[in-house]
C-alpha cells in the first residue's frame, strides 16, 4: 500500500501541533493507518550583531552585542494514502509561516 509522508516546519511549535492534531483526525475518520507526529531536530539560526555602528562598544574597552536566535521545528506524518483523505488533507487551511510538502512513496 502506497504511503503518503506529510512534512511539516515553522517556528511556531503551538500552530505545527494543532495542524498535526487536525491531520490525524483526518485519518482517523477515514481509517487509514498513520504514524506521527514524529518531531525531528529543531534547527536554531543564531546571529549575533554589535550594538554600536562604530564598533567601539559601551566606551570602556568590552563590546556590546545583540544575540538573535530563530528556531525552526519539524513534524512528520505517515499515513496511508488514501484518495478521499488526501483531498481533505489538502483542504487543511495551514498559515502563512508554515512550510507543508506531501510525498507519496512504496
Amino acid at each position: 500500500m502506497q504511503m503518503a509522508r506529510i512534512k511539516l516546519s515553522g517556528r511556531n511549535s503551538k500552530e505545527l501541533d494543532d495542524i498535526c492534531i487536525e491531520i490525524i483526525g483526518i485519518a482517523k475518520k477515514f481509517g487509514v493507518d498513520w504514524r506521527g507526529p514524529i518531531p525531528l531536530p529543531t534547527k536554531k539560526l543564531k546571529v549575533t550583531t554589535m550594538k554600536t555602528p562604530c564598533g567601539d562598544g559601551t566606551g570602556h574597552g568590552n563590546a556590546t552585542f545583540d544575540r538573535w536566535e530563530m528556531r525552526i521545528h519539524k513534524r512528520v506524518i505517515d499515513m496511508q494514502a488514501d484518495d478521499r483523505a488526501l483531498r481533505q488533507v489538502l483542504r487543511v487551511q495551514i498559515p502563512q509561516n508554515i512550510h507543508i510538502s506531501l510525498k507519496l512513496q512504496e
